[in-house]
């Protein structure tokens, strides 16, 4: 690993709950250092606050205490340094796959022949080359993730942002598109930070997996990866870190359970 690209020290974020006129603490002094050209994936109880760290990384919103720093400097906004890939696909519907993929680089002004070639050549690289003229509407889920992704990757972003990006596809295309992700990621090797809910799939990916604790959220452990890709899922080595992670996560889940309990007067 090389050196950190993002340091976050003590991190916290709050909400106002206006129902309950209260404040809702949803990260709660978070630590830990990502490299510039590592995976991390992020497991944790809902509501520990891992798309609230993501959102502050990407910019959308702001911490409420500690730091969190990318390349040495407080991040004031949303940029193109950031690329983000949410659950949903968010594609433009009006638009064909070529049009998608080539918006954020038309909206920067970018030369049309410059544009153009770069567009082709990210296409390509996630094998949508073919559909370059296919609506959202005529595409599979798992082929509009992927023009997602390129809609993403071709403005070259330093961190890649995955809010649980494959949770809504069947299990053959999710599996798919996670080896498809290690490809583009192992062809220009950048920073990427991935939430999920699987435990199977964050070991997958991940050099390291940062698991949170329920909320109020903080760092319970990080677990280094580090089995050869591609990773084989039967492996006595790879089951051993699953359950180590399993056990770990399931104690989380029972605390969140246990609050959620109280909070609503020890009815589930």
């Amino acid at each position: 690993m090389s050196a950190n690209r993002i340091v976050c020290r003590s991190l916290k974020k709050s909400y106002f709950d206006i129902r309950r006129k209260e404040e809702v603490v949803a990260i709660a002094g978070l630590d830990f250092d990502i490299a510039d050209d590592e995976f991390v994936t992020i497991l944790g109880p809902s509501g520990c606050g891992k798309t609230s760290f993501l959102n502050i990384v990407a910019g959308f919103e702001k911490e409420t205490g500690g730091s969190l720093l990318l390349d040495g400097t407080k991040i004031s906004g949303p940029g193109p340094d950031r690329g983000v890939v949410f659950q949903e696909y968010a594609l433009f519907p009006w638009l064909n796959v070529t049009a998608n993929v080539e918006f954020g680089l038309r909206e920067r002004g970018i030369p049309e022949a410059e544009r153009a070639e770069r567009t082709r050549k990210q296409i390509a690289s996630v094998g949508l080359s073919g559909f370059e003229h296919r609506y959202p509407q005529e595409l599979s889920g798992g082929m509009r993730q992927r023009v997602a992704l390129a809609r993403v990757m071709v403005n070259d972003p330093k961190i890649l942002l995955m809010d649980e990006p494959f949770a809504a596809l069947d299990a053959q295309t999710r599996t798919l598109m996670q080896e498809e992700l290690l490809i583009v990621w192992s062809s220009d090797r950048r920073t990427v930070i991935f939430i999920t809910h699987n435990i199977e799939e964050a070991i997958l990916l991940g050099d390291r997996v940062v698991i949170m604790t329920a909320r109020p959220g903080s760092v319970k452990e990080i677990v280094d990866v580090t089995l050869p890709r591609p990773r084989d899922v039967t492996s006595e080595a790879f089951n051993t870190i699953r359950r180590h992670v399993s056990r770990l996560m399931e104690e989380e889940a029972k605390k969140a359970f246990a609050a959620s309990r109280e909070a609503h007067g020890g009815e589930a």
